[in-house]
Order: C-alpha cells, then sequence, then structure tokens
C-alpha cells in the first residue's frame, strides 16, 4: 500500500531532476560551438590567430571524448551524483578562469582542459540517472528526447547566444554565462537522489585510462596535422592505433583473468549496441562539422560579424527543437531503426543543399533551407541511437555503457571539427567549403548504412530491461 501510494510522488520527483539534467547538456553542447562564432573576437583580443583558436576548440571536444569513458567508470565507485556535482564545480572553474584569461594558453587551460574534464565528469551521470530513473519506454523517450533537445539546441544555438554577447558585450561575457547557468544547475540539483549506491571498493583500471585517453589525443593529433605534413599525420594514426589496440588487448586479459577493466570487451558483442555506437559518432560528427564549416566560412570569406552568423543558424535550431521535443510521440508511433534512418536520408540532403546554395546565392538566408533539414534531421535520430544504445544493457553496466557513447558521440564531435577545419584552413575559399561538406556527406553515408543495418526489433519497444 505504502509503495502504490509512493510511485505517484516518485514520479513527480523524476520529472523534477529532468529539467537540470537537460540543462547540463545543454550547456556543454553550448560550449562545443559557441566559440565558432568568437573566432576572430578572440583571436584579435588574446593577439593570436584562427588556427589557435580552433585548437583551442578541438581540445575541448578531445578531452570530453578522451575523458569520458574514465567518468563514466568512476560514477560507479563514487556515487552518480557526487561526480555530477564535482563536474559542475570543475567546470564553473574553467568556465571563470576562461573569462579571465590573458592569453591563449590561459584559455586552453580553463575552457579545453577544466571545462572538458568538468564535462567528462557530470555528462555520464546525466544519462546514466536518467536512464535509472525513467524506467519505462514512453517515459525514458521523453527524458532523452528533452535532453538530447536541450543538447541538440545547446549546439545550435551556441553560435546565435554567443554571437549577440559576444557583439553587445563581450566574448569573454559568454563564459560568464557558463558558469551562471552551472550556478543554477547546482542549485537545482541538490534535490536528486542517486537511485543506486556507490561502491567505493569497485577497482579502478588506471592503465586502462591512461591507454584509452592517449589513444584518443593520437587520433585526433594525427588529422590535425593534416594539413601540415601527411608523414606525421601517417604517423600519429599509427601510433594512435598501436595505443588503442594495446588497450583493447589488456581489456580483455583482465576480463578473461576475472579483473575489472576500465572498458569490458563484452560490451562489444552486442550488435545492436555497436551500430547504435556508429550512428551516434556520425551524427554528431555531421553536427559539429557543419557548425564549424559554415561559421568559419560566414567569418573568414563573407566577412559576417558573431550576430549576423548566429542568426543564420536559428533554422538548425528550430529544426532541433521540433523534432526532438517530439521523440516521444514519435517513439510510440516507430521504431527506432526507423527513425535513425529517417534521420539521415533528411540530413545528407540537407547538406548537399548547403554546397549548392553557396555557389547558387550570396543572400544569407540561401543557408536556411540546408540548416532546417540538417536540424530536422540531427534531432529526428538522437533521441533513439541514444535510447538503443542506453537500452541495451541493464544497471549493472551502465558506467561503463555512458561513458563509452558519450565518448563516441564526443569523439565524432572532435573529429567533425577536426575534419572540417584541417580542409578549411588549407584554403577557405568555395572550393575548400565544398570539399569540407563533401567530405561530411560522405560520412553521413556510412551511418546511413550503419542504421539500415540494426534490427529491426530495438530494447526501445520492448520491455526494458531497467524495469
Amino acid at each position: 500500500m505504502t509503495g502504490t501510494k509512493a510511485r505517484p510522488h516518485a514520479r513527480a520527483g523524476t520529472r523534477r531532476v529532468l529539467f537540470p539534467l537537460a540543462l547540463a547538456q545543454f550547456v556543454c553542447s553550448f560550449a562545443g560551438s559557441n566559440m565558432n562564432v568568437m573566432i576572430n573576437d578572440i583571436s584579435r583580443d588574446l593577439d593570436t590567430t584562427v588556427q589557435g583558436v580552433q585548437i583551442a576548440i578541438t581540445v575541448f571536444l578531445l578531452v570530453m571524448a578522451a575523458l569520458m569513458i574514465p567518468g563514466g567508470k568512476l560514477t560507479d565507485r563514487y556515487g552518480r551524483k557526487r561526480c555530477l556535482m564535482t563536474g559542475l564545480a570543475v567546470y564553473g572553474i574553467g568556465a571563470l578562469l576562461s573569462a579571465a584569461a590573458p592569453g591563449l594558453g590561459v584559455l586552453i587551460l580553463g575552457n579545453s582542459l577544466l571545462e572538458g574534464a568538468g564535462t567528462a565528469l557530470l555528462i555520464p551521470p546525466v544519462y546514466i540517472l536518467t536512464t535509472l530513473l525513467f524506467t519505462d519506454v514512453t517515459s525514458r523517450a521523453r527524458a532523452f528526447g528533452a535532453i538530447m533537445a536541450f543538447g541538440g539546441i545547446g549546439a545550435a544555438a551556441g553560435p546565435l547566444i554567443g554571437g549577440m554577447i559576444t557583439s553587445a558585450l563581450s566574448w569573454r561575457v559568454a563564459f560568464v554565462f557558463q558558469a551562471l547557468v552551472i550556478a543554477l544547475i547546482i542549485a537545482l540539483s541538490r534535490a536528486i537522489e542517486d537511485p543506486l549506491p556507490p561502491d567505493p571498493t569497485r577497482p579502478f583500471d588506471l592503465r586502462g585510462a591512461v591507454l584509452s585517453a592517449v589513444g584518443l589525443v593520437l587520433l585526433v593529433a594525427g588529422i590535425l596535422a593534416a594539413k601540415n605534413d601527411v608523414r606525421i599525420t601517417l604517423g600519429l594514426l599509427a601510433a594512435s592505433g598501436l595505443v588503442l589496440t594495446w588497450f583493447f588487448r589488456w581489456s580483455r586479459a583482465r576480463d578473461r583473468a576475472g579483473e575489472e577493466a576500465l572498458l569490458s570487451t563484452s560490451l562489444f558483442r552486442d550488435r545492436r549496441s555497436n551500430l547504435g555506437l556508429v550512428t551516434q559518432h556520425v551524427q554528431w560528427l555531421m553536427l559539429m562539422g557543419t557548425s564549424f564549416t559554415v561559421a568559419a566560412y560566414l567569418q573568414v570569406v563573407r566577412h559576417y560579424d558573431a550576430v549576423r552568423t548566429g542568426v543564420v543558424f536559428t533554422a538548425a535550431t528550430a529544426g532541433l527543437l521540433a523534432s526532438s521535443l517530439a521523440a516521444e510521440r514519435l517513439a510510440r508511433r516507430r521504431a527506432q531503426r526507423t527513425l535513425i534512418v529517417a534521420g539521415f536520408t533528411v540530413t545528407i540532403p540537407g547538406i548537399a543543399v548547403l554546397i549548392a546554395m553557396v555557389h547558387a546565392s550570396s543572400n544569407p538566408w540561401a543557408f536556411t533551407p540546408g540548416l532546417l533539414l540538417i536540424g530536422l534531421g540531427i534531432g529526428l535520430m538522437l533521441t533513439p541511437s541514444v535510447n538503443v544504445v542506453q537500452s541495451s544493457f541493464g544497471p549493472d553496466r551502465q558506467g561503463e555503457i555512458s561513458g563509452l557513447s558519450r565518448s563516441v558521440s564526443n569523439l565524432g564531435s572532435s573529429l567533425g571539427t577536426a575534419i572540417a577545419g584541417t580542409i578549411l584552413v588549407a584554403g577557405l575559399d568555395r572550393h575548400a567549403y565544398a570539399a569540407a561538406m563533401v567530405a561530411l556527406i560522405a560520412i553521413g553515408l556510412i551511418g546511413l548504412i550503419s542504421a539500415l543495418f540494426l534490427p529491426r526489433g530495438s530494447p526501445a519497444t520492448a520491455p526494458s530491461k531497467l524495469a
């Protein structure tokens, strides 16, 4: 009797915790994209170059990707709420340090390193808590839809919000804005209760953490070096392959010995989850690659200011908002696989439209149709991709799969910026713009093919393993 009466109250409580969790995803996604419209302002103020600011942006995304797996694993040992609050505090300090940065070095320390590390600590708990607190299909789709909508809006609206703040006040105020949002999240998160107790005795695979981080750093560094020396690129990519192979061999050896690895290789035995991870990676790569390419082209080639550049991106923001907030309704009517395939079939033509329109018209509104399609497509598939991956495992594996899922997504963001940036910096003109976009289309086709191979059944359409 008591338990039955408590359930409505519990549901109301889970709804209250959803807002700070979604807001946390918003601010992290915002931080990953808002600097794209500040490139000229920051480079002038800090007496650095466009390439220097690009490095700061890419390192932020890379730090997130490199530390997300260890961050997810730490939630099992120290608790999801403690990791969330610690990550928020580290992020807030980094934002304030970035606002006061006298040079590029301090900006990289505050934004790229501290904010990146803080994100790696706070984002896995967001997804683990959502998976554990929302256990039925409909409520979880609604929760992930809200979180992905906030995240997608943060990424897409980052250029507009950042541009308005930069033009009206200063790029430094944009970091103060982030710190204020973090303070609000901390205040709202105090009511969150961890549904699972932490296990301080749980071992942490330090060697695995180092190997995974080093391998990912070498991977993106290799892509960034492509514009300078192909031989260095090949060397770094080869080194990355060796280190990541070492990491997986080390993890497999620990699994076989009955010891807990940072990332159990058994996670990769689930075909549905593997394909879902590929689609997540490609989605964020296309979103952030497009954002960086269009923002850089508008500012450097067409000489748009930050606000004008940001306004152009409102079409993508509107598309993301519309499709992400419809996630719950769509999940009831369509299979997750169908939504992911549909998302790619909308997004890829959207990128093609951006290529065509940049040659056909000099009007800034010519970018609207392509960006709207990209926003609609990405928003359509973000939620089902996350739902497919998270719901493929039980509560005992949520720390691992959440860290892996977020690492794969943020690595996609990092690679999207790095690949597009490398092509653009080689020669910022219409041909380089088109080449960067064609590369994103090719990668998008890989995501579409992966989605087509997803099993037609989905854990999101079956009884939840966590229920």
